[in-house]
């Protein structure tokens, strides 16, 4: 049985995906002030190691937790509203990459299951509006 990231079409498909989200997130005035401050080469980088790993290929990822890495965010206002965007555009980006519907419900769940982490809440935090 291949892992998502083989059925996504491995580094290829997650560097493109990475890439066409990042841009759909800063065109976007609902989330584009959280990365004001980011430096999105070295951002894109990690997120396309992290995709990569949890999506079940080599797992080189070396960064903070869902926590640690977002608790800044969640200070500046980070809430379910904004994690609802991020999983619209990760959808929308993977559509326009031919992705089948199925693969991306995949990438959906496993986007929702770390919501309360990302939000650095207990889990089954507040009800979501996905």
């Amino acid at each position: 049985m291949p892992t998502l990231y083989e059925s996504l079409g491995g580094e290829a498909a997650v560097n493109a995906a990475v890439d066409i989200f990042y841009r759909k997130m800063l065109s976007d005035d609902r989330v584009a002030g959280f990365f004001d401050t980011v430096d999105m080469d070295k951002q894109a980088a990690k997120q396309k190691a992290f995709l990569t790993m949890v999506f079940g290929g080599p797992a080189n990822y070396s960064g903070k937790d869902m926590r640690a890495a977002h608790s800044h965010l969640v200070a500046r206002g980070l809430d379910d509203r904004h994690v609802d965007i991020v999983i619209e555009h990760l959808g929308g980006t993977l559509a326009e990459l031919g992705v089948a519907p199925d693969l991306i419900a995949q990438v959906a769940a496993l986007a929702n299951s770390v919501r309360d982490d990302v939000l650095s809440r207990a889990k089954g935090g507040a009800a979501t509006g996905t």
